[in-house]
């Protein structure tokens, strides 16, 4: 799956207008949200639909409209109280809009969505070369979003489909904290990891919340500074590793390759019952 995501500029339709269904987009869901988590058992698809669907439509919600509510709603929930996790709030204003409501134009750089009776017309503002690989695809559904500077970001996943190939060749990886040794059978390339500056970001936050143990919560300065950090380092990890993945994937399919990876599956636990091994 590929998708596309770009900043969006309004063409038709104001932003007043997107600010308050958006608004009312993300109020629906928490609502939705606060009635699922006070449920001893969650309600199925079918349940969900016979309780609130009526509710979203008389809200204004279109039909298709209030299904993605409902539904994003219920996984949130269901994956929430999975993991143990505290009940969910809704911060972001964003929607998800299925072909019944929104309607992608890639020739023109053009994406069409509709909020229960309005309708807004956005140009992505992305480069023509990366736009036009997205051509004669099929998509699935319209994300759009606002975020804090009050920039539209719109992202459409597209469907791709994958051709399985006869490796003719393997490539393996020996991965360890400041290295990664990508081995293809004639060279050995190592490659610079980012996990030692993430390792240090996360320590020196540690530092600041021992160091003002009794404030940190509650002194503005402090707790931005400890949360910059984290999130920094956060945002290294993901990014380094989504670029590597791409990195050794692309290989693989251009020279035909499969990838193999070490087993690290319960490895601490097989060095604590043998540690001399």
């Amino acid at each position: 799956m590929l998708t596309l995501k770009a900043r969006g500029e309004l063409v038709e339709g104001t932003l007043e207008d997107l600010y308050e269904e958006l608004y009312l987009t993300r109020r629906a869901i928490q609502y939705i949200v606060d009635a699922l988590w006070e449920l001893d058992k969650l309600p199925d698809i079918n349940q969900a639909h016979q309780m609130f669907y009526k509710i979203l439509r008389n809200q204004g919600f279109r039909t298709h409209q209030a299904k993605q509510i409902y539904k994003y709603a219920l996984a949130l929930v269901k994956a929430t109280k999975r993991n143990g996790g505290k009940k969910p709030v809704i911060k972001k204003l964003s929607a998800r809009l299925d072909k019944y409501d929104a309607k992608v134009i890639l020739e023109n750089h053009l994406v069409i969505i509709k909020l229960r009776n309005k309708e807004f017309k956005i140009k992505l503002m992305h480069r023509k070369n990366y736009v036009e690989k997205f051509l004669g695809r099929k998509w699935y559904e319209v994300m759009i979003n606002i975020d804090k500077q009050g920039r539209i970001w719109i992202a459409t996943p597209f469907r791709r489909f994958y051709k399985p190939y006869k490796p003719r060749n393997v490539i393996s990886l020996d991965i360890n904290l400041r290295k990664i040794a990508v081995y293809d059978r004639k060279n050995i390339r190592r490659i610079d990891t980012r996990f030692v500056e993430v390792y240090s970001l996360k320590v020196y936050a540690e530092k600041l919340q021992k160091k003002y143990h009794k404030m940190w919560r509650y002194s503005k300065r402090v707790l931005v500074r400890v949360r910059s950090l984290h999130r920094r380092s956060r945002n290294i990890v993901v990014d380094w590793c989504r670029k590597f993945a791409k990195y050794i994937v692309s290989k693989a399919r251009r020279t035909r390759s499969a990838i193999v990876l070490e087993d690290l599956e319960k490895l601490w636990f097989n060095v604590s019952q043998n540690p001399l091994a």
